[in-house]
């Protein structure tokens, strides 16, 4: 394991952009997500997962992962590990294939710009563990500062923008890093739900629950059962574009699909939406991958 020296003199049809508009979900069943980028790599395949089939569009070969669902209609999701296609289980392989032919455009599009955008994400420069790195927070930087001590804790300045760190001489690279995210995700707990319920309040809605994601494709989610989760890694990103995932789920609590009338919901209380999903997008693609 490498050890980390520390000197306390000197851290589905879905979504505007891997889907298209999908067909509201049969009551009880999950919303749409906001799709995230992946950040781990994909887990090797187990006896239980899905099968993978290939089709050929044209001059290209595609691969996909058949999920069979409760869903009433053929789905479509791209991450960074491919196509994923959901489809009920009374449709046939014929008839999926078919739905994919009529899709191949869209489909072989994201599928490029998601390996593009996965390639640029590989050419950045790793994040250095060291007192003084600078770590994205709330859509700006805060640094991290090393100190030597008996225990580990973790404090953050506002005034001066520092986290402050504190590990035994003999902590590794690996703890300091745990340490980091256990902060970054007690602050992001804290700070969603006071979003959540301004949101809310604007709204004139109510939730049964909040919870925190480390989702690998979803920023957040909202069930029929009124339980919302976050993906804490957005206390990376801005305020604003925090507000625009939480004014997004909450939405699904009066529309549980992504039709005119959700995203006018969504519109009365974050008016700049589109603007926001954009900027999301972008920033999301510039977030270099700290934790493995």
């Amino acid at each position: 394991m490498k050890s980390l020296t520390v000197n306390a003199l000197q851290l589905d049809w879905l979504g505007p952009d891997v889907a298209a508009p999908a067909p509201a979900p049969a009551p009880g069943s999950r919303s749409g997500p906001i799709p995230a980028p992946a950040m781990p790599p994909p887990a090797p395949p187990s006896a239980q997962a899905p099968p993978r089939r290939q089709l050929q569009l044209g001059p290209h070969k595609i691969e996909y992962l058949l999920c069979r669902s409760t869903r009433r209609s053929i789905g479509f999701m791209i991450d960074d590990n491919g196509l994923r296609v959901t489809a009920p289980k009374r449709i046939s392989l014929t008839e999926i294939d078919n739905a994919i032919r009529a899709k191949q455009g869209w489909i072989l599009t994201k599928l490029h710009e998601r390996h593009e955008r996965h390639a640029q994400r590989l050419q950045r420069p790793p994040v250095v563990w060291r007192d003084g790195a600078a770590l994205p927070y709330l859509g700006g930087e805060i640094i991290l500062r090393l100190h030597q001590a008996a225990r580990h804790r973790a404090t953050f300045n506002p005034h001066t923008l520092e986290l402050n760190v504190w590990l035994t001489p003999v902590s590794t690279e690996q703890q300091l890093k745990e340490r980091v995210r256990a902060w970054l995700q007690q602050d992001a707990r804290r700070l969603f739900a006071e979003r959540l319920d301004l949101y809310a309040a604007r709204l004139g809605v109510g939730y049964h629950s909040f919870a925190l994601s480390s989702a690998v494709t979803r920023w957040g989610s909202c069930t029929a059962q009124r339980k919302i989760r976050l993906n804490w890694r957005l206390v990376h990103f801005s305020l604003a574009l925090i507000d625009y995932v939480v004014a997004h789920e909450l939405s699904h609590l009066l529309e549980m699909n992504h039709s005119p009338r959700f995203w006018a919901t969504v519109a009365s209380i974050y008016p700049d939406y589109d603007g926001a999903k954009r900027a999301l997008r972008k920033r999301a693609q510039e977030l270099p991958a700290f934790f493995s």
